[in-house]
């Protein structure tokens, strides 16, 4: 099978001929390019492309998942973002300082926005280059409940549902976000990607209760799903950390793909998904494909293919993004485990 037939096969739910690999990789991308700043590189489509095809050609993965980090979308909403030298950019200002400035958001257009036209360009020409042999994921940046706390301040967002004083409005602010959200998403699917994705992290158990996750993140996460599947639209779902208290949950919004992480049980995670979603992850992308020797990096994916693989549905890679210092031959201990390890025969 050639990676795009492997992928399928796998987000069917059927056993492809091994486990398909996956490399969250923009920031390792950065530093192969050998920029001076990766405050220019994440906000230069051609050269954010350039990166994720030489990464390619090197590593030869089956994935390949297209965005500059965790702020895009939240920028084009009014968010004031840092770009750092060294690192991927972040979110630094709210752009509202009240929730009873929901009203006065503007739904982004991501062809006309600068940083998400660039970022749609990177993801058009990773899709003319090499489309037809890998299977490209264009990020849709952060999920409604992510995106709602980089709008409002994630402290403040914090305060605000915890004193539940204007329920209506940070309904209204996450209604707001899973809109925009959407059209991001789907201006990535017509620049050619195979799928899109979103990470969610804030709305985890390592942050919120689940009962906080399933009155304020889930019922958003659902709904775009379920637009987005009515247009035919996959998509990947990724929350940090340990995301078992909330598996099922995640798995029920109805997601193509869930995204784990290290912290995650993963026989649980394989049982709640088994036959609904496919799961992607979970190796630790610090203390183990960093830090980590590459006989490390076999042995722990070797552990995650025997209790994920068994019946196909699973996609190994990191549990988050990699970062920029991952050492090459740690990459290519995670793509030749599954060789080796994820067969199915």
């Amino acid at each position: 099978m050639n990676s795009i037939e492997r992928t399928l096969q796998t987000l069917a739910h059927q056993p492809p001929d091994r486990v398909p690999v996956d490399l969250h990789n923009f920031m390792v991308t950065a530093r192969m390019m050998g920029v001076e700043s990766y405050a220019d590189f994440f906000r230069d489509g051609e050269a954010m492309a350039e990166g994720q095809i030489i990464a390619w050609r090197r590593f030869g993965h089956d994935v390949l998942l297209v965005e500059n980090g965790t702020a895009a979308l939240a920028e084009a909403c009014g968010v004031q973002v840092q770009y750092q030298s060294d690192s991927a950019p972040v979110a630094k200002g709210s752009a509202i300082q009240s929730l009873d400035e929901v009203d006065n958001l503007i739904l982004p257009d991501p062809y006309k926005d600068p940083l998400l036209s660039e970022l749609l360009k990177t993801t058009r020409i990773v899709v003319n280059e090499i489309g037809n042999q890998a299977f490209i994921i264009g990020r849709a940046d952060q999920g409604p409940f992510s995106l709602a706390g980089e709008i409002r301040g994630m402290d403040n967002f914090m305060m605000d549902l915890a004193l539940g004083e204007k329920i209506e409005q940070i309904h209204k602010l996450l209604d707001f976000c899973r809109q925009a959200v959407l059209r991001y998403a789907l201006a990535q699917i017509e620049q050619g990607a195979h799928a899109t994705s979103i990470g969610d992290s804030p709305s985890g158990p390592d942050l919120v209760s689940p009962d906080y996750y399933r009155k304020y993140a889930y019922p958003y996460v659902k709904q775009l799903v379920a637009d987005l599947d009515a247009k035919g639209v996959r998509l990947a779902y990724h929350i940090c950390g340990n995301s078992t208290p909330i598996i099922t949950d995640m798995v029920s919004t109805g997601a193509t793909i869930i995204e784990i992480d290290q912290k995650a049980d993963m026989q649980a995670c394989k049982d709640a998904a088994r036959g609904k979603s496919t799961l992607l992850g979970p190796i630790d992308p610090s203390g183990v494909m960093v830090y980590g020797t590459p006989e490390m990096v076999t042995e722990k994916c070797r552990q995650a293919i025997e209790i994920l693989a068994p019946g196909g549905g699973f996609i190994l890679g990191p549990g988050c993004a990699l970062p920029a210092t991952t050492p090459d031959e740690n990459i290519d201990a995670l793509i030749e485990s599954a060789k080796i390890y994820g067969q199915y025969h």
